[in-house]
């Protein structure tokens, strides 16, 4: 015996993209609803769709230091996300898109949303975004100990 069927016929997607930093809020919002119009006219629909905002990257992509991130809930035919992907592709607004195959969409703020409420960050100490040291400034405290010669009297 599976699992019992879900009651949704049509599959479903969560799908972020991120878009150049130079745009303004209604800019995305616009490319937004220009997106979700492809999906609706693919015979899908939009469940779900959260502005995260202008964030900083991991790395640098395409010469940036941020972008506009935005999520969508969608429960669409297969074609209807490969339209948005070919759309999304020749669109020199976004940078970047991934589209995830789910067996259920989240319901309520997504992880990103929930993050927000807790941007104090007095449990993190000040270890910055990734936890070891803040990016640059964890590389000059390891530089002195790359070098040896000190400790070993290498030099002559």
């Amino acid at each position: 015996m599976g699992k019992p069927r879900e009651r949704h016929s049509m599959p479903l997607y969560e799908h972020v993209y991120l878009a150049r930093p130079d745009l303004s809020p209604q800019q995305v919002e616009e490319l937004t609803a220009k997106l979700t119009g492809v999906i609706t006219e693919g015979g899908g629909k939009v469940t779900k769709s959260e502005y995260w905002g202008l964030k900083s990257l991991s790395y640098r992509m395409n010469k940036n230091r941020k972008a506009h991130m935005t999520l969508l809930n969608v429960e669409a035919p297969a074609a209807a996300l490969t339209e948005v992907e070919r759309q999304e592709r020749i669109n020199e607004d976004v940078m970047r898109y991934l589209t995830i195959r789910v067996e259920a969409l989240e319901e309520g703020p997504s992880a990103m949303m929930r993050k927000s409420d807790r941007d104090d960050r007095g449990d993190r100490g000040d270890r910055g975004d990734r936890g070891f040291g803040g990016g640059r400034g964890g590389d000059r405290e390891r530089r002195p100990r790359r070098d040896d010669d000190a400790e070993t009297g290498g030099e002559e």
